[in-house]
């Protein structure tokens, strides 16, 4: 589908990304670029990538897609140093949380927003990080965002939305602030309050027995606070008015809800458990189609591969 294959940042989704369509066979070849001379050496020792580069310039040339997966605070630098370069008709794509940030980063290093630049976010992961991490069936059921512009070009929107596709994901299109909104909300803001909630709770000084005793409840709340913190750093700082919006929404909820124990008011923390009950069990009838139809399509593929 295409020959060269350019992915910049060799960490969990960048891994993944690369060692994914290595192996689809889609693409001529895959180049990886990293300033970690241990992740250049294990990415294309792992077969996630077939070479390493660490000189962007080196890696980027003839390249027909580049994926940047560096953390999102760098991406105004990386944008800055593929302005400079002759990249030809290569197509431009990233995975960033945040959207709007990495458009305005994009506009600005290269003067105006560049045609061939599809913006993207995979919405998957773990707890588990760097090139060694690497996962080809990552993305597999999991929805891929693209937030192309009004003057993007349609080609390579259909490019990007191929490669992702290659990977089993579920690709979806959505503007750009609209994305970010939604992030903040259902992404952003459950991983700050697990963080602060932890933080919160090691700072007392009976934080052992707090620990101790706590049960299945709070620890799969709170699971998604063992994530990489400068990862997340970096996304609440890019996306920090839309987190500061559900933050603040979120905050005037959580108001009421100390006024109703306060008061006593029963009726009131009823009204609230059972609207969140009835949200839960829906979005539970959700999950539960998605596993059936995970399962369905896993059993198709052992059939295929043993036929």
């Amino acid at each position: 589908m295409i020959g060269r294959l350019v992915v910049v940042g060799l960490g969990l989704i960048g891994g993944s990304f690369a060692k994914g369509l290595r192996e689809s066979g889609l693409c001529q070849e895959v180049v990886g670029v990293d300033l970690n001379p241990q992740s250049r050496r294990l990415a294309v020792e792992l077969g996630v990538v077939d070479r390493c580069e660490e000189d962007l310039a080196a890696a980027c040339q003839g390249a027909d897609v580049i994926q940047l997966a560096v953390p999102i605070l760098a991406m105004e630098k990386m944008l800055g140093l593929l302005a400079g370069l002759d990249l030809g008709q290569a197509i431009l794509t990233d995975v960033g949380s945040a959207k709007g940030n990495v458009v305005r980063a994009a506009g600005e290093a290269f003067g105006a927003m560049p045609a061939r630049f599809v913006p993207g976010h995979p919405i998957a992961g773990s707890e588990q990080s760097g090139v060694e991490a690497s996962n080809a069936r990552l993305f597999r059921r999991h929805k891929v965002i693209l937030t192309p512009l009004e003057g993007t070009d349609a080609d390579a929107v259909a490019t990007v939305d191929a490669l992702w596709r290659a990977l089993g994901a579920d690709v979806e299109q959505m503007d750009v602030g609209r994305h970010d909104e939604v992030l903040a909300a259902t992404s952003h803001l459950p991983h700050l309050l697990a963080f602060g909630l932890v933080d919160s709770l090691a700072k007392r000084n009976e934080n052992l027995e707090i620990f101790r005793y706590a049960a299945g409840g709070f620890r799969d709340f709170t699971r998604i606070a063992g994530s990489d913190p400068v990862m997340w750093h970096d996304i609440f700082l890019a996306n920090r008015d839309a987190v500061l919006r559900a933050l603040d929404t979120f905050r005037s909820d959580l108001d009421v809800l100390r006024d109703a124990v306060d008061a006593g008011d029963g009726h009131q923390l009823l009204d609230v458990f059972k609207r969140a009950q009835s949200a839960r069990e829906y979005f539970g009838r959700i999950l539960a189609r998605r596993a059936r139809k995970d399962t369905m399509n896993v059993n198709d593929d052992q059939k295929e591969a043993q036929s």
